[in-house]
Parts: structure tokens; sequence; C-alpha cells
């Protein structure tokens, strides 16, 4: 999937640039090298600004070309790419992790560090891009200041948290239910996306795909596919959410299950309430204090409503 769309942007790029594709981008995305050559597209331009920039100014001048906003784009690609990776491999991955630690009723050191590093390290793929995405366009307020990174860090590792756990509960209780549950949330999350109408590829095939893609990461958190007012959205997910917790913890405390060590479901429960209640407690207080926007009013699509001079990807990037 991320080669697939690092390749489609290199296609699209020289396509703006009017070049054409080149055949050594399709041989190094199909060795999953993609990524590493964005990484050294991404090195050459920043040391040409930092060291070669000022030699040069007139003539960017003249071609109206800003080295600055090609360097922040390019590392706003990379961080994509990464965001994707991270949901796409990392959320699975971190269930099965969860999986195997109740189910075998013994862990170390090693394995409570491996999840809460896979836990930390896809809560901050999100604050990232973030990062990268508000850099990227100008009209938007930057993510400035450690305390809202943090509050915004801490809202989606505690939700993320508590949302896995569950999801694990439910694979033992029934794994047919858990995965009906996730299909069924991933089509609703495809479903708005298509009502969204999202435009963020070119082509209808790398569209449908991103739209897939979208609705699987709305699985296991929530974001902002085109820059709308989201409060309502957002407090339905949210809601949703609560109440699927909340009946995944009441089932298992009125049958008793003795699939995994019971010594490990009350420490559990309580990780998973107080998880969720932090995660809401975050998440009001980023969006009341330290959201970019606060104190602004509301516009009506900011993403994609606003005329643009030039193509930009990243208007059409997902908001998280």
């Amino acid at each position: 999937m991320v080669q697939c769309f690092s390749y489609s942007w290199f296609k699209t790029d020289l396509k703006k640039e009017g070049q054409e594709s080149q055949c050594y981008f399709l041989l190094l995305h199909c060795l999953q090298g993609g990524v590493f050559i964005r990484y050294w597209f991404a090195l050459k331009r920043g040391y040409h600004v930092a060291f070669k920039y000022g030699d040069k100014t007139n003539d960017l001048m003249e071609e109206q070309i800003d080295p600055h906003k090609e360097v922040i784009d390019a590392v706003t690609d990379l961080s994509m790419l990464r965001l994707f990776e991270t949901y796409l491999e990392g959320c699975p991955q971190l269930i099965i992790q969860l999986y195997i630690f109740l189910e075998h009723g013994q862990a170390n050191f090693n394995q409570y560090a491996a999840i809460m590093i896979s836990c930390c390290a896809i809560s901050w793929s999100t604050v990232d891009f973030q990062i990268a995405l508000r850099k990227s366009l100008p009209e938007k307020n930057l993510l400035n200041g450690s305390c809202s990174k943090v509050t915004y860090l801490f809202y989606k590792l505690h939700t993320l948290l508590s949302w896995m756990l569950s999801i694990v509960l439910l694979l033992f209780i029934n794994v047919k239910i858990a995965l009906f549950l996730l299909f069924f949330l991933w089509l609703i999350g495809l479903i708005w996306a298509f009502k969204k109408q999202t435009q963020f590829c070119n082509s209808k095939s790398m569209e449908f795909l991103y739209r897939i893609i979208v609705g699987f990461i709305l699985t296991f958190t929530f974001f902002n596919i085109k820059g709308q007012n989201t409060r309502c959205p957002m407090f339905c997910y949210y809601f949703v959410r609560v109440l699927t917790t909340l009946g995944t913890l009441i089932v298992f405390w009125v049958y008793p299950f003795s699939i995994f060590n019971a010594d490990y479901f009350l420490p559990i429960s309580v990780t998973i309430i107080l998880s969720l209640l932090f995660g809401i407690i975050f998440l009001t207080v980023y969006y009341g204090i330290f959201h970019p926007n606060r104190g602004k009013e509301t516009e009506c699509d900011e993403i994609d409503g606003k005329p643009v001079q030039k193509y930009c990807r990243m208007r059409y990037f997902i908001g998280l």
C-alpha cells in the first residue's frame, strides 16, 4: 500500500513538472525502496536549502520556486506514508501482541515495554503527521508548544490503548463477533469517505484504495477527512466507542470466562476504563484549550474550500 501511494505521488509530481515517469522509480518501488528514495530526495533538497539556497536566491525568485516549501512538502509526504504504514501494520501487530500476552498469562518487562512502545509509536505517528500537515499548508495555524503536542499525544495514546484492549477482549469472547464488528466499523468508515467525496488521488483506482485505508484507520482512531467541522461526527464516534467498550466489559463481568488468567482481568478492566476516561479528558482539553484553530469562527471545508494558485497534494490529506 505504502509503495503504491509513493509511486503514484512520484508520477503526479513528475507530470506537474512536465516530465515523464522514470522506469527506475517503478522498479525501486517494486523492490520496496520507494520510501528510501524519498528520504534521499528530502535530505538532498534540505541540504540545498540550508547551504546553497543563498547563492541562487535571485534565480529562484525569478522562477517563483520556494525551495523551503518543497522540502516541507517532501517531509509531509513521508509523514503521510509513515502514518499509513503505522496503522496498516502496527495496529494488527499490537492486537496480536496483546492477545498472546493475555492468552499465555505470563509476561516479562520486555513484553510490557514492547506493547507500550507500539502504542506510543502509533500515537506519535499521528502527532508527527499533524505537525507536518500544518507546516505544509500556509493558511493553517501551526501546532506550537510542547503542551499542545503532549496533550494531543496523550489523547491518541489513551483512546488507542483502551480500544485495543477492548478488541482483544472481544476476540476472547468470540472471534467471529470481533471480526464482524471490525468489518462493520470499517464499512461505516468507507461509506463516510465516499459520502464526503474525498479528492486525494488523481486516478479513480487510487482514490478508491485511499478510501479503503481511510475506513481502516477510522476503525482505530478518529480523524477529519476534509477539514470540515467534525464536532458532531466526533461525538458520535466516541459515543459508540464508549458503548462498545462498556458492553464488552459488562459481558465479561456478567458471564465468567476462564479463557485467560483471571488475575489479569481486573487490572485490564481498570486500565481500559481509565485509559478511555483520560483519553476523553485529553481530547476535551486539546480541542478546548490547545487546538490551533480555537477561538476562530467555523469555516466550511477549510481544506478544500479555499482557492489555490498551485496544486498542493497536502490540501487533500486527512486531518487527524
